[in-house]
């Protein structure tokens, strides 16, 4: 639905986001910033609106919605998969 277009195609990765520094569980949201700084390579601001996703783009959790486990806060567990889809598209 056109995020394939802001990470050169590719329409699934397999990412591991880093451990942050306070001994916490990285977040979703800190895994929406390392995909924005790590893999989009045009037009990020497509992509994330500050620290969180444009509206029109849904995050799933191990497919559930994100806002149902905490949203961007909620840690991210080992084995969790995270899905992104664009509601938008051209006409």
């Amino acid at each position: 639905g056109g995020l394939e277009l802001l990470f050169q195609n590719q329409r699934n990765l397999d990412v591991v986001v880093p451990e942050r520094g306070d001994g916490k569980r990285p977040t979703i949201r800190d895994a929406l910033i390392y995909l924005k700084e790590q893999h989009v390579r045009e037009r990020p601001e497509m992509f994330l609106q500050g620290e969180t996703v444009r509206p029109g783009i849904l995050v799933l959790v191990n497919d559930a919605d994100w806002e149902l486990c905490g949203g961007a806060e909620y840690e991210l567990q080992d084995g969790d998969a995270l899905t992104i889809i664009s509601t938008l598209h051209g006409g």
